[in-house]
């Protein structure tokens, strides 16, 4: 029964990502085609971003009491309808009601996901191995998303994108009828009250164990976003690319995180995660500092270094993602492995809840230095990575205590 259910997580994952990542798409669609301003195109990340917070935060000890399989499947359902309003209500109203629905469902699919991994894992590094592979599926959706929905559009119907919904639609269906044929995982006998449930995981925050690992998830997440949300903006300010090309190029960011989690789901296998996590951040360390003066000193001529008529330097920065990608998986794997089953809904609510924190302050930080500094900006990022790097090392020595 596990590996059927191993493949349905993988598949939610990946269904999401497409979803969650074309808010930047659907907000440029909403301002060409809905004639809305930027700041009010803007709202939609916030649509998309206050629902996983506050529903994972709200509805977390609910979920092994509904079910895991129980609870996807709703979610998903939910999506679909979502789905179908978008496409035929073609507004800016519809493109909003849509992320407050994807927002919903993502925070009780992730819920639902990490406290399965528990349940269908036995160990430590298959938990490791098995959330690594689960978060690595979740950036290939990404890099889908930046090549699915320009698929779509016509030069000679503004509305042709819109058919991109139907196709989802279908997506989410399979994935539900795939879910539908996997048996529920066995529910944990619980007669705890959930007020005292909920209390619970109020009570987590005050483990010195569980404040450090929130804070190590905000300080990784705001790395991440911020360096995905303006990488086509580098790219188009910097290495002074065409806008289709500096999203295009923005890919390999999703690619190389999705390769970079799936190999160090692998490599958790063979070595300690303390190993594996801190010579990630000092990869990552060192491509920011020695890869990106060289694009900022770069002077556009003929003469570049190009490949495909790209500068070589947009194909070497986004391999950042490769060494930052580990990361996280493997943090959230460490965090929930030294924690009572029981205990890793909750948990994943305080996960979701500071992670969608810290990727909105990181690309609002970003923003802010971006305005002022340019491409500089991403210097910026080594500030958390040497603070993550100190606070994996007090993880490990509470995790030993757990």
């Amino acid at each position: 029964m596990n590996k059927p259910f191993k493949w349905a997580l993988h598949i939610n994952f990946f269904v999401y990502a497409i979803l969650l990542n074309s808010v930047g798409i659907v907000i440029l669609k909403s301002i060409n085609n809905y004639g809305v301003s930027e700041v009010q195109a803007s709202t939609l990340e916030l649509f998309k971003d206050m629902p996983v917070a506050i529903v994972s935060f709200l509805i977390a000890s609910f979920v092994p009491r509904i079910g895991y399989k129980k609870i996807m499947v709703i979610a998903l359902s939910i999506t679909s309808l979502g789905l179908i309003q978008m496409w035929a209500g073609n507004s800016f109203i519809s493109s909003q009601i849509l992320f407050a629905i994807v927002g919903s469902s993502f925070a009780l699919i992730k819920v639902a996901v990490y406290g399965s991994i528990g349940q269908v894992t036995s160990g430590e590094k298959e938990h490791n191995a098995l959330m690594s592979s689960v978060e690595g599926t979740f950036m290939f959706g990404i890099a889908l998303a930046y090549f699915l929905f320009p698929a779509f559009n016509s030069e000679t119907d503004p509305s042709a994108w819109l058919n991109v919904y139907l196709l989802l639609t279908g997506l989410v269906l399979v994935a539900v009828a795939f879910l539908a044929r996997i048996p529920e995982l066995p529910k944990e006998e619980n007669s705890t009250p959930l007020s005292e449930e909920f209390s619970a995981m109020i009570g987590l925050i005050t483990k010195l164990l569980v404040v450090v690992f929130v804070f190590s998830a905000f300080l990784y997440v705001m790395v991440e976003q911020g360096i995905m949300t303006w990488l086509p903006t580098f790219n188009e300010k910097v290495l002074a690319l065409s806008e289709s090309n500096s999203i295009r190029m923005a890919s390999i960011l999703a690619i190389t995180l999705g390769l970079g989690r799936i190999l160090g789901g692998q490599l958790s296998e063979r070595f300690h995660w303390t190993l594996v996590i801190s010579g990630a951040i000092i990869g990552a360390m060192l491509m920011v500092a020695f890869v990106l003066p060289q694009a900022l000193d770069r002077e556009v001529s003929e003469d570049a270094a190009m490949i495909f008529g790209l500068p070589v330097l947009a194909f070497i920065f986004p391999l950042v993602g490769l060494f930052i990608a580990p990361i996280y998986p493997l943090l959230n794997s460490v965090v929930l492995s030294a924690l009572p089953k029981k205990m890793h809904s909750p948990m994943t609510g305080l996960i979701v809840l500071f992670s969608a924190t810290g990727g909105t302050l990181g690309s609002r930080i970003t923003a802010y230095f971006f305005e002022r500094l340019g491409g500089g900006a991403f210097y910026f990022t080594l500030v958390p990575m040497t603070l993550l790097l100190i606070a994996v090392f007090v993880l490990r020595r509470l995790t030993k205590k757990a």
